[in-house]
């Protein structure tokens, strides 16, 4: 016969859902810096393609 299992303390869960959301903090504010050094031409780990000059195409 199936035995349920023990129930997780309050704790336990609320220690858990702090980590979780620890990290998501950390990772929101990781993009968040990143987009503002991408915005400002600041940043040196994001490469994208800079903007030509439609006189360069004649």
């Amino acid at each position: 016969m199936a035995v349920p299992k023990k129930k997780t303390s309050k704790s336990k869960r609320d220690s858990r859902r702090a980590t979780w959301n620890r990290k998501a903090a950390i990772q929101a504010q990781r993009a968040l810096s990143l987009g503002k050094s991408v915005l400002t031409n600041q940043s040196n780990s994001f490469e994208y393609p800079a903007i030509d000059d439609e006189d360069d195409d004649e």
